[in-house]
C-alpha cells in the first residue's frame, strides 16, 4: 500500500515527495528490468485519464472551463520557451493536451501545469512500457490490458513477477503524487513560477520593443517601456532591461534611474502635503436623499433620458458620459443603485432604499470632480463592467449573493478620494499618507479604508443588517479585491490566474472547483482587475474618452514633478506639440493594449468561455492607435524632409 503522508505537508515537502517517489520507483523498476529492447520514455500527448471530482461536490464550487481550441492565441505569453533563453532545455515544454474526450488543442504556457502534464504523459508512457493493469485508484481505464489467452500462455518467473509487482508499485506512488499535485492550491507558491516566467518573457519583449523604435524622448519606446515596468510590476518584479549596443564601447547603456529610487538618492524638496486622509470638501455638497427614492436613484429632470441608458446596464460597453450628464454628476449612485436592486440585494440583505442612496451619494461626493479620469465616473464604469462580468454563464452559479455584493461594493469605493498622482509620487514626496500606510498599496489602502469608513456616517450603514459572519466576510472580501487593484500587482494577478486555470485543466478535465476562499477570491480580483482595465475593451468612441482623460491626469501629474524639480515619471511629460502629443498617445495606447491588457483579457477568456467582445474590440482599437502612430511617424519624416529641403535651398542661396 502507498502510505498518505499529513494532509497539512508545505508544498515543498510535498514536491520533494513527488521527486523521491517517482525517481526512486523508476529507478528501482529499471534496475530489476530488462529494459535492453524496450521503447524510450518520450513526452507526446496524453491518452487522457477520465478523472473527476468526487460525486457530490456542489455544483456552486465548480466551473467547467472549455477548450482552447476556439480562443484566439496572440499574446506574448504562447511564444515558445526557447525563444526567451529563459532556462537551458531546449525542448519547448509546450506540450499540447488531447484526450479521447478533448479533441482541441490547449497550449499549457505556466510551468507548475506543464510539470503536471509532463507527469502525467510519464505515467501513459510508463503503463505502455511495462504493460502492466490499472494501479488502485481511478485514473481511468485507459491503461493497455495484456491478452488473456496470451497472459494464460505466459510463463512467469519470480523475476518477472518482482518487475510486475514493482511497477504497479511505482505505478501507485505516482498516482499518489499525481493526486497530491493536483489538489494543491495555485494561489500562491507555484503561481509564483509563472510569474518570473512571464517577467522574464515581458522583458525580452519589451527589449525588442525598444530597439524596433526609432524615436528619442517623451515619445520614444523606452518610454512606455518604463511606464509598463514602473506601474504593472511591483517592486520586486522590476526588470533589468538590456539595451542595444551603443557608442559606449560596445556596452549596455546604463539605465535611467527608475522612481523607486528617487527616494534615496535625491532629497525631496518641497515636501508636498495632500490633504487626503480627512474628508474632502466636496462632502459638503452632499445632497439629502429624497425621502420618494425616484426609480434612478438620483433627482433629475431628465429623467425619462436616463432611464432609458440605464435600462441597458446588461450590456457591455455603456455610455457612462451620458448618464453623467443625466444625473447631474451622480453617474456612479445611479448606476450602482439600479444594479443593486436588479440583483434583489436590497430585499436579501434588508438595505434600506434610503440608506443606500444616502451611502452611495457620501461616497460619489468623496470622488474629486476635478480629477480627470480616476473620478466618479470611473468608478460607475468599473462597477457596471464587474457587474456584466458577473453575469458570465459559467460564474453566475459559482458566487453567492454575498459575494456580489461585497464586488459591487469594492468596486464603488475601489478609487474614492484618488489625489489624481500615482503611489509613487506620494512616495517620492514623502506625502503623510505613504507614511501612513509605509510605502504599500498607498492609495489603495486609503480608498478601502474611507469607503469602510463612510458607512459610520449618519444613515449610511448598508451593512447595518448583516450578520456578523456576512459582515466579516463582506469586509475581507473587499478589502482583498481593493488592494488587488493596485497596478503594480498586475503580473502577479495574471500568473496566479493563468497557472490555476491550466492546472486545473490538465488535472480535472476542465473542471475548475472554487471550494476554497483562496481560489474564489482570486477570480473575483481578477474579475475586478478586468474591470479596472476594461477601456480598452470598449467601442472605440468611449475608449477615445477615457484615453484623453488618463493622459491629462498623467501630464497634470508630470507638471507637478517639472515644478518640485524631481525627475518626471515616464509618460508624464507634457509634449510640446499635437503631433508630439498624438504620437505619444498612440505609442503608450499600443504598448500597453499589447503587453497588459491582450493578456490579462486572453487569460479571462480562457476562464470565462465567452471574452469574443472584448476582445474584438481590443484588436479594433489597437489597430486603430497602430494607424494613429504610423500617421504621426508619416507626418514627422515629411516635416523633415521639407526642412531639410529649405535649409538646402536657403544654404544655397548665400
Amino acid at each position: 500500500m502507498v502510505s498518505r503522508r499529513d494532509s497539512r505537508m508545505t508544498l515543498k515537502e510535498k514536491w520533494d515527495a513527488l521527486l523521491h517517489r517517482v525517481v526512486g520507483g523508476l529507478n528501482n523498476w529499471i534496475n530489476h528490468a530488462d529494459l535492453e529492447n524496450a521503447p524510450r520514455v518520450v513526452i507526446t500527448h496524453f491518452d487522457g485519464d477520465d478523472r473527476g471530482y468526487a460525486d457530490g461536490a456542489s455544483p456552486a464550487s465548480s466551473l467547467y472551463l472549455s477548450s482552447m481550441g476556439q480562443h484566439r492565441r496572440e499574446s506574448f505569453l504562447y511564444r515558445s520557451d526557447s525563444e526567451y533563453d529563459i532556462s537551458n532545455k531546449s525542448i519547448s515544454r509546450h506540450s499540447s493536451l488531447a484526450s479521447e474526450t478533448c479533441i482541441h488543442e490547449d497550449v499549457i504556457v505556466t510551468p507548475f501545469a506543464q510539470i503536471l502534464q509532463t507527469l502525467r504523459t510519464v505515467r501513459s508512457n510508463f503503463i505502455n512500457i511495462t504493460k502492466i493493469t490499472n494501479a488502485k485508484g481511478s485514473r481511468g481505464s485507459t491503461t493497455p490490458q495484456p491478452s488473456n489467452s496470451l497472459a494464460n500462455n505466459m510463463k512467469h518467473t519470480m523475476a518477472e513477477d518482482e518487475n510486475q509487482q514493482i511497477a504497479r508499485t511505482t505505478l501507485e506512488e505516482l498516482d499518489w503524487c499525481l493526486d497530491q499535485l493536483e489538489t494543491m492550491h495555485t494561489h500562491r507558491s507555484v503561481g509564483d513560477l509563472a510569474s518570473t516566467k512571464f517577467r522574464k518573457m515581458l522583458g525580452k519583449e519589451l527589449s525588442a520593443f525598444e530597439a524596433a523604435s526609432n524615436n528619442v524622448g517623451a515619445t520614444g519606446n523606452s518610454r512606455v517601456s518604463e511606464f509598463i515596468i514602473n506601474t504593472y510590476l511591483d517592486k520586486e518584479q522590476e526588470l533589468e532591461l538590456p539595451y542595444p549596443e551603443g557608442s559606449g564601447g560596445g556596452k549596455s547603456a546604463p539605465q535611467a534611474a527608475s522612481s523607486s529610487e528617487y527616494i534615496q538618492t535625491e532629497a525631496i524638496q518641497p515636501k508636498i502635503s495632500h490633504k487626503v486622509l480627512s474628508k474632502t470638501s466636496s462632502a459638503s455638497c452632499i445632497p439629502e436623499c429624497p425621502e420618494d427614492i425616484p426609480v434612478s436613484g438620483v433627482t433629475t429632470p431628465s429623467e425619462p433620458e436616463l432611464m432609458q441608458h440605464l435600462e441597458k446596464v446588461d450590456d457591455w460597453g455603456i455610455d457612462v458620459f451620458k448618464i453623467a450628464q443625466l444625473s447631474n454628476d451622480r453617474p456612479l449612485t445611479c448606476i450602482a443603485y439600479t444594479i443593486m436592486k436588479k440583483r434583489n440585494l436590497l430585499n436579501l440583505f434588508q438595505i434600506n432604499p434610503q440608506t443606500l442612496v444616502t451611502y452611495l451619494m457620501h461616497l460619489e461626493a468623496h470622488y474629486h470632480t476635478d480629477v480627470p479620469y480616476h473620478n466618479n465616473m470611473h468608478a460607475a464604469d468599473v462597477v457596471q463592467s464587474a457587474h456584466v462580468l458577473l453575469n458570465a454563464q459559467v460564474l453566475k452559479p459559482i458566487f453567492n449573493d454575498l459575494e456580489v455584493l461585497a464586488t459591487l461594493f469594492a468596486c464603488a469605493a475601489h478609487d474614492v478620494d484618488h489625489p489624481g498622482v500615482s503611489n509613487q509620487f506620494l512616495v517620492v514626496t514623502e506625502a503623510e499618507l505613504a507614511y501612513l500606510y509605509n510605502d504599500e498599496s498607498v492609495l489603495e489602502n486609503h480608498h478601502i479604508a474611507l469607503g469602510f469608513q463612510l458607512l459610520k456616517d449618519e444613515g449610511c450603514n448598508v451593512f447595518s443588517q448583516l450578520t456578523p459572519k456576512q459582515w466579516k466576510t463582506v469586509r475581507k472580501m473587499a478589502i482583498d479585491m481593493v488592494l488587488a487593484t493596485d497596478m503594480s500587482k498586475h503580473m502577479g494577478l495574471l500568473a496566479d490566474l493563468k497557472t490555476m486555470v491550466e492546472t486545473k485543466k490538465v488535472a480535472a478535465a476542465y473542471e475548475l472547483k472554487l471550494d476554497n476562499y483562496a481560489e474564489r477570491i482570486q477570480v473575483l480580483q481578477n474579475l475586478v482587475h478586468c474591470a479596472d482595465l476594461s477601456n480598452p475593451t470598449k467601442p472605440r468612441n468611449y475608449y477615445n474618452q477615457w484615453t484623453t482623460r488618463i493622459t491629462e491626469e498623467f501630464f497634470r501629474q508630470g507638471d507637478k514633478e517639472k515644478k518640485l524639480d524631481i525627475a518626471i515619471s515616464p509618460m508624464c511629460e507634457r509634449p510640446n506639440s499635437d503631433m508630439e502629443y498624438n504620437e505619444c498617445v498612440a505609442k503608450t495606447q499600443v504598448g500597453f493594449i499589447t503587453y497588459i491588457v491582450h493578456p490579462l483579457w486572453e487569460t479571462w477568456g480562457d476562464l470565462v468561455s465567452n471574452a469574443e467582445v472584448q476582445l474584438a474590440h481590443l484588436e479594433e482599437n489597437r489597430d486603430y492607435y497602430n494607424r494613429v502612430y504610423q500617421e504621426c511617424l508619416e507626418k514627422r519624416d515629411a516635416t523633415s524632409a521639407a526642412d531639410e529641403s529649405e535649409g538646402a535651398a536657403s544654404a544655397k542661396s548665400k
